[in-house]
C-alpha cells in the first residue's frame, strides 16, 4: 500500500508539472490500437447479426481489458525481480501517464486562448479535439460550454477515477479502468455501426464509473469551498440535476460545475449530423464566457489536489491505527 501510494503521489506530481509531452508515446495509444485491431478481427470471426455483434463486443472487452491489465502487471513484476527501485519507477511512470489533469487543462486552454483572440474557427477546431459532438456550427458560447462540460466530465473520467483505481490496485487496475474507458470512447456509440457491438463496453464503463462519478462529484463540492465559487449552489444543483443525462454517471460532475460557476450547461447537441435533445444542467444565472474555461480548470485542479490529499490522510490514518494495534 505504501509503495503504491508513494508511486502514485510521484506520478500525480509529474502529471501536474509535465502533462503529456507530444513526443512521448502514450500507452493509451497502444490500447487504442489494440481496440481497433481486435475489432477488425472479431467482426470477421462473429456473424453479422444482433447476437453475433453482441458476442463480438463482449469478446472485445475480455481481450482488451485482459491484455491491458496483464501487460503492466507483468512489466512491474519483472522490474521488481531486477530491483525494487526499478519497479517503483515504472509504477510512478504508469501512474503519471494514466492521469490527465495537466493535459485536460492544456487542451481546454487552447480553446480559451482562441476565444479570447476572437478566433471562433480556431476555437471550434480546438474544442473538437476534446469533445465528441459536432462543433462546426457552435457559437462562441457553445464552444465555451462544450469545453467546460468536457473539463467537468473528465474531472471524473480522466483524473479522480484513475486516482481511485491506481490507489486501490496500482497501475494494473489503473490500466484496466482506462482500457474500459477507451473502449467506450471508441465503440460505445448508439449508432448503426456500434449499437450492438459497443454495448458491452458501454455497459461496463457505466458500471466501473458508477462509484467514482459520485465520489468525484462529492469531492468537487468539497473542493469548491477552497475556491471563490459557490459551494452551496454546487450542492443544490448537484442534488437537483445529477440525473439529467442519458448516462447514469456523466451529469454528476457537470451538475457540480454548473452550480459552482452559476452556469447552465448541457442541452441539445449535434452528433454525426443528427440533433439530440438533452436536458439542461444548472440555472442560467449569467451568460457563459471564455473565462469560465479557466474557472473550470481551477475547480478541476483543486478537486484533484483535494482527492490526493484525502488519500494521503486516509493512508496515514490507517498506518497509525495499525501501529497502535501492535501495542494493544
Amino acid at each position: 500500500m505504501r509503495f503504491t501510494l508513494c508511486a502514485l503521489l510521484l506520478g500525480f506530481l509529474l502529471d501536474l508539472l509535465l502533462g503529456d509531452p507530444h513526443w512521448l508515446y502514450h500507452p493509451i495509444q497502444a490500447v487504442g490500437n489494440l481496440i481497433a485491431f481486435s475489432e477488425k478481427i472479431l467482426r470477421c470471426l462473429f456473424p453479422k447479426t444482433r447476437g453475433g455483434e453482441l458476442a463480438a463486443g463482449a469478446a472485445l472487452v475480455v481481450v482488451v481489458a485482459g491484455i491491458s491489465t496483464a501487460v503492466p502487471a507483468l512489466l512491474i513484476y519483472g522490474a521488481g525481480r531486477i530491483h525494487r527501485g526499478l519497479a517503483f519507477g515504472l509504477c510512478a511512470l504508469f501512474s503519471y501517464q494514466l492521469l490527465a489533469t495537466r493535459a485536460l487543462k492544456d487542451e481546454s486552454m487552447k480553446v480559451h486562448r482562441a476565444l479570447k483572440k476572437g478566433d471562433l474557427s480556431g476555437a471550434r477546431q480546438a474544442v473538437a479535439m476534446i469533445v465528441g459532438r459536432d462543433t462546426e456550427s457552435l457559437t462562441e458560447e457553445g464552444v465555451a460550454k462544450a469545453a467546460i462540460e468536457t473539463v467537468a466530465e473528465n474531472t471524473s473520467d480522466g483524473v479522480i477515477a484513475p486516482l481511485l483505481f491506481l490507489a486501490l490496485g496500482g497501475p494494473a487496475l489503473g490500466f484496466f479502468y482506462k482500457s474500459i474507458n477507451t473502449m467506450d470512447s471508441m465503440v460505445g456509440y448508439k449508432n448503426e455501426k456500434y449499437l450492438y457491438f459497443g454495448r458491452a463496453a458501454a455497459r461496463l464503463d457505466d458500471l466501473v464509473n458508477f462509484i467514482p462519478a459520485r465520489l468525484s462529484a462529492l469531492f468537487m463540492v468539497a473542493a469548491s469551498a477552497f475556491t471563490p465559487f459557490d459551494t452551496k449552489n454546487a450542492w443544490h444543483i448537484y442534488r437537483r440535476d445529477h440525473a439529467n443525462h442519458a448516462s447514469p454517471n456523466s451529469a454528476h460532475t457537470e451538475a457540480v460545475m454548473a452550480g459552482a460557476l452559476g452556469l447552465q450547461l448541457a442541452g441539445d447537441a449535434f452528433y454525426f449530423g443528427k440533433r439530440y435533445e438533452k436536458p439542461t444542467i444548472g440555472d442560467k444565472l449569467r451568460e457563459v464566457e471564455a473565462e469560465d474555461i479557466r474557472r473550470a480548470d481551477l475547480l478541476m485542479y483543486v478537486t484533484a489536489l483535494f482527492t490526493m490529499g484525502l488519500m494521503l490522510l486516509v493512508f496515514v490514518g490507517v498506518d497509525v491505527a495499525r501501529y497502535r494495534l501492535l501495542f494493544i
